[in-house]
């Protein structure tokens, strides 16, 4: 798809991390950008600075777990601008859950799974059949996470899950949009190679309370700062990527067509490797093992 001047870009959990770099981006490409994220103050401001930066957007605080929420966004962009060219289906939640699956409170498993999930069929639902129906150019990007993506992380498994069901959902999507000969392409994307500086970490910042915790944690939530100045106490030293180098491969995927923006990395690599060929072999998944004893 060529990205032009002029065409608008809708991007959920807009207001930080790679939402509001992708946001930027795509208005440093001439798009005009929607911006949708459930943190009002951030939100706000993130709009702000694009505006000062000679964008044109249109903020809205959206709750992507809440059907009507993403509908009224829908309604909202084409109301302002009328039309959809890309889509980010990027909002995204950490679960907070703790200890061994059997242990998690179910409630860390609704709240991301609403977010994770759901949003990111709410937003296929509420923009896709409009997009198709203009007979535009279009694209849809999903954001996933090695993490689930690529092979789970089991001290994070929640998470796991949810994203990798968004690889699967996109998956079908992109069947299902080439089977209806659409001029709508979709993408999966893994942010990355290396750790991102995100507001993920401290998603609990923002939990509903319908989703509330039904018993305290038994540890504190640990910042991202607090995690890397633990992980420097054991030696090992932690490489990030720039969340506008994320941005790029947006970017670059979708102006050519690419399905899985999957930054090239070593580990990454191996793990997929690793896990196709305990699949063939009908091996047990030895590339867990080093999560085993955690």
């Amino acid at each position: 798809m060529e990205l032009r001047a002029g065409q608008v870009a809708v991007v959920t959990g807009a207001a930080s991390g790679i939402g509001l770099a992708m946001a930027r981006r795509f208005a440093a490409e001439g798009l005009k950008v929607v911006l949708a994220d459930v943190e009002e103050p951030a939100l706000g401001k993130a709009a702000a600075d694009l505006r000062a930066e000679g964008a044109d957007v249109h903020a809205r605080v959206v709750d992507v777990g809440e059907r009507d929420q993403v509908v009224a966004l829908a309604e909202a962009a084409y109301d302002t601008y009328g039309a959809v060219h890309v889509l980010c289906n990027n909002a995204g939640v950490g679960s907070g859950a703790e200890g061994r699956m059997w242990e998690h409170d179910p409630n860390d498993w609704k709240w991301a799974f609403a977010v994770n999930v759901w949003g990111v069929f709410h937003g296929v639902q509420a923009f896709v059949p409009r997009m198709i129906k203009s007979g535009q150019p279009g694209h849809v990007v999903n954001t996933s996470s090695a993490d689930g993506g690529v092979a789970p992380l089991p001290t994070a498994s929640v998470y796991a899950v949810t994203k990798a069901a968004v690889v699967t959902l996109t998956e079908s999507l992109y069947a299902h949009l080439r089977a209806e000969h659409t001029r709508v392409g979709a993408s999966v994307l893994f942010p990355g190679p290396h750790m991102l500086r995100t507001g993920l970490w401290e998603s609990h910042r923002n939990r509903p309370a319908r989703y509330a915790k039904r018993r305290p944690r038994r540890t504190p939530y640990r910042s991202l700062d607090q995690w890397e100045a633990a992980m420097r106490a054991a030696g090992r030293e932690v490489r990030f990527t720039p969340v506008e180098e994320v941005a790029g491969l947006v970017v670059d995927g979708i102006r050519q067509g690419r399905f899985w923006l999957l930054p090239e990395s070593e580990h990454s690599d191996a793990q997929i490797r690793a896990r196709s060929r305990s699949m063939l072999e009908r091996a047990n998944p030895s590339y867990l093992e080093p999560f085993v004893l955690d």
